[in-house]
């Protein structure tokens, strides 16, 4: 679907790219990579494993040097470890093929000076849905970059993703940014790349219906997606699966004979049409700089949203498996997570050996919370939204979370996902219980006051549920440390043997450079006479606990 456009030289060097990357040994001189050897993907820096401990700026924080002077030490100050930028396709290229990186330079210096690391977002041809950061003689030329057309044929503000003469433009823009930072960013503060933001139809239709869109949707489903549909089929999403069960789960056809002629088939067409997109985009910057690149995603809204209201074509979870299908440059499929229901929608995308990331989040004492829980999840990357412009009490209970991550990334990266367990409260919520190491955790959450949530590119659902939220690991036999706020915690036998269980001891402290270190012996009151453990207070703390089981 994707040879015309692009010279054959450079396919083949963005596909020489791809195939390097996933055969070759792990880089020598630091450069970032995920490496997927282990159950749970790792972001490797400088040859170590690196938590994101980011914070995302707004989309035009970048834009002025005089802005962002005081913001660097700011956000380093509170305890930030990453921060995600935006660079723009109208900034990097307002000429066609004369390139300004000035302030691209500018970002990682000041990222530099700061001891932060930068995620570069590239808003490139698509910006929550529509067309806004394209330069001018992209958006002035409807003729040679053509737009998403609804049913009446009326032209959106939206690149068509049907257009190779767009998405040639949109590559070659960013394989020039690409080259740029690997040619100056020898201390790899760069660590990964976001391949536009948010993308898909917002609008009044599912799909584009332009000349281009019309004589894709009645050609057949391309082979590459029905093959991996049809070896992962027990493992497909389900609501993914109900709209293809509902043609007998054919696996040839045209795309109306395959997936049927409804809505839901339609954002099925587009998703696949944005994932070959945007995953070239990815291939021609990969080619230049092979450093992790992702995918964000506006999330549905409600059970059943038609496409539309959510970019349609982006990777939400009912379309993911497509999304899986169509990348081979792109290393992660990421949720932007502003509803209440951070547990379900981080599941939904922990499938299929996708890795977990979370770019974009809210922000608050909720942020700190759903911090923790997220990191016992597995994943290696959060980032709440607008910390520059947010209240300084919620950067404050975000970092407090930061910081007790910070000492536990040792082990985080180190274990097996198995050794973890994490609970989050979320509305409704009173009790929660995990199983570990032979134990059953049953969690009674208290009640702790949560100070409000960050605003995003979507507002969905303030952080009215008092925070509360438990990052468990088991580090030996019957030994846990617990990083956890506003909860109790007690240990019940969950396997044979003897079936009470009692507490050797219990320690507050921190880690210092992978090391426990001691601070009070918790008992009597501090431990309900050593019945549990006890966290106080909606800033976590860490506690060491040992048990026994006897008769």
């Amino acid at each position: 679907m994707f040879t015309r456009g692009f010279s054959t030289a450079f396919l083949l060097l963005a596909l020489t790219a791809s195939t390097a990357s996933a055969v070759a040994a792990p880089p020598t001189d630091g450069t970032p990579y995920l490496d997927r050897s282990g159950p749970t993907a790792r972001l490797m820096v400088d040859g170590k494993p690196f938590l994101i401990l980011g914070g995302e700026l707004r989309n035009s924080s970048t834009s002025s040097l005089d802005y962002m002077e005081p913001i660097w030490p700011r956000m380093a100050a509170a305890k930030f470890n990453t921060l995600l930028a935006v660079t723009t396709w109208e900034q990097v290229e307002p000429q066609e093929g004369k390139f300004d990186f000035s302030l691209v330079d500018a970002a990682i210096d000041g990222a530099q000076k700061s001891g932060l690391h930068l995620v570069f977002l590239w808003f490139g041809s698509w910006k929550n849905g529509i067309s806004s950061y394209e330069p001018a003689w992209v958006k002035s030329d409807m003729k040679r970059f053509p737009r998403v057309q609804d049913a009446q044929g009326t032209n959106l503000e939206i690149l068509s993703a049907f257009s190779n003469a767009n998405r040639d433009a949109d590559a070659r823009a960013y394989a020039a940014l690409m080259k740029h930072i690997h040619q100056v960013d020898s201390k790899h503060t760069v660590l990964m790349m976001q391949v536009e933001n948010e993308s898909g139809i917002l609008g009044n239709t599912a799909r584009d219906h332009s000349a281009e869109a019309e004589a894709a949707w009645k050609k057949p489903v391309p082979d590459a997606l029905m093959n991996f549909l049809t070896k992962n089929k027990a493992q497909l999403q389900p609501e993914f699966l109900d709209v293809w069960a509902r043609t007998g789960f054919k696996t040839k056809g045209m795309w109306a004979e395959v997936f049927g002629d409804s809505q839901r088939a339609e954002e099925i067409f587009e998703a696949w049409q944005y994932s070959q997109y945007i995953d070239a985009v990815a291939g021609a910057g990969k080619a230049e700089y092979a450093i992790p690149m992702y995918v964000n995603t506006w999330i549905t809204q409600y059970t059943g949203e038609p496409g539309g209201e959510h970019p349609s074509g982006g990777s939400v979870s009912r379309v993911l498996d497509v999304w899986l299908a169509g990348i081979s440059h792109l290393d992660v499929v990421a949720p932007d997570i502003y509803l209440p229901d951070l547990r379900g929608v981080l599941a939904s995308y922990d499938h299929l050996g996708n890795p977990l990331l979370i770019p974009e989040t809210r922000n608050g004492a909720a942020g700190g919370a759903n911090a923790l829980y997220a990191f016992g999840q597995g994943v290696f990357g959060f980032s709440p939204f607008a910390v520059d412009q947010a209240a300084e009490s919620e950067n404050s209970a975000l970092g407090a979370a930061y910081r007790v991550l910070d000492q536990l990334t040792p082990l985080l990266t180190s274990l097996d996902k198995s050794k973890m367990a994490s609970v989050v409260r979320q509305e409704g919520d009173a009790k929660a219980a995990v199983e570990l190491d032979g134990y059953l955790l049953r969690i009674q959450y208290e009640g702790v006051t949560a100070r409000g949530a960050g605003g995003g590119a979507a507002t969905n659902g303030a952080a009215t549920t008092p925070s509360g939220a438990a990052l468990i690991i088991n580090t030996a036999p019957d030994e846990f440390i617990v990083a956890a706020e506003g909860v109790t915690v007690n240990f019940l036998p969950n396997s044979k043997g003897p079936q009470q269980v009692s507490m050797v001891s219990v320690e507050e402290g921190t880690f210092n450079n992978g090391v426990w270190v001691p601070g009070r012996r918790l008992n009597g009151d501090e431990t309900n006479s050593n019945d549990h453990l006890i966290f106080r207070g909606g800033t976590p703390t860490l506690q060491k606990v040992k048990l026994y089981r006897h008769d």
